[in-house]
């Protein structure tokens, strides 16, 4: 596609550059070369990576927990409305603990993965323990949840696959991932904080998803727009374009994508909701 640049940086952490590897069968892209494992780490070694802290250092993560804490109570509905009722929940890539936490309040059975050791150690204090690596049970969870998790891992087939295994037979996996094909997105081209490279090891489109859930026994049952990110993607991406928090321009830009995004269901990210293929809804 012509808006995506081959080339991107890491803006946040080392300075580096990544290329984007286009997959035309999914129509999504890979960043190359793919961190391995043991060294990955170092990448997300930034007090700037929100997701591992609960800092309010700063008038822009002070803003992020605001919107946090009003997004989860937005996510446990659309779990119950989807599912029908409070059950057990897996939460995959649960940061701090903050979603399993709150849904735990309203009556969900909780557990989570973590591989952060900082992070975990933050939702240990909170009363909620969480797995370092995804288990290998024979549960099944009424809903399982990874919030922009999915573009995080080495082998996006693997857990899909395990998903599909371990997800109840009328049970619901919820998915949000950042969209590639969103206007902020072509936007910001090489600045677009979305991209955040080799953090993200893979970029999804609308398209991508439901072939994917397709390949491992899944089936897309709705999309569901995620209209803050466009605000926050936009203003990280607006600070690594012109090095300041330009919050009017980031604003605009925002509030235009989710305009764009009304008409052609191209939000800056969606939640998917998946189901297994034998017994869609």
């Amino acid at each position: 596609m012509k808006h995506i640049p081959q080339y991107i940086k890491d803006h946040s952490v080392s300075g580096e550059q990544f290329e984007l590897d286009y997959d035309a069968d999914l129509h999504m892209y890979s960043t190359l070369p793919d961190i391995p494992e043991d060294k990955i780490g170092r990448y997300y070694e930034s007090e700037d990576y929100i997701s591992h802290t609960d800092n309010s250092r700063s008038f822009f993560e002070r803003i992020y927990g605001f919107v946090k804490m009003y997004t989860l109570s937005r996510k446990q509905k659309l779990l119950y409305k989807f599912i029908g009722r409070k059950g057990t929940l897996l939460d995959i890539g649960a940061g701090t603990g903050d979603f399993l936490k709150f849904c735990k309040s309203k009556g969900w059975k909780v557990s989570g993965v973590e591989p952060n050791d900082r992070a975990r150690a933050l939702a240990n204090e909170k009363g909620i323990s969480l797995f370092k690596n995804v288990p290998e049970d024979v549960l099944k969870y009424d809903a399982v949840t990874m919030w922009h998790v999915l573009e995080h891992v080495k082998d996006v087939n693997a857990y899909l696959t395990w998903i599909k295994k371990h997800l109840a037979q009328d049970g619901v996996a919820f998915i949000a991932v950042p969209n590639f094909e969103s206007y902020d997105a072509k936007h910001y081209g090489a600045f677009w904080a979305a991209y955040d490279v080799p953090r993200h090891r893979s970029h999804f489109s609308k398209k991508s998803i439901e072939k994917l859930a397709k390949r491992n026994g899944l089936v897309l049952e709705k999309t569901h727009p995620m209209k803050f990110d466009a605000y926050y993607v936009s203003l990280l991406s607006e600070k690594y374009k012109s090095g300041a928090m330009r919050y009017v321009s980031a604003f605009r830009v925002g509030w235009l994508s989710n305009r764009v995004a009304s008409r052609q269901m191209n939000y800056s990210s969606h939640i998917y909701a998946l189901t297994h293929s034998d017994f869609a809804k």
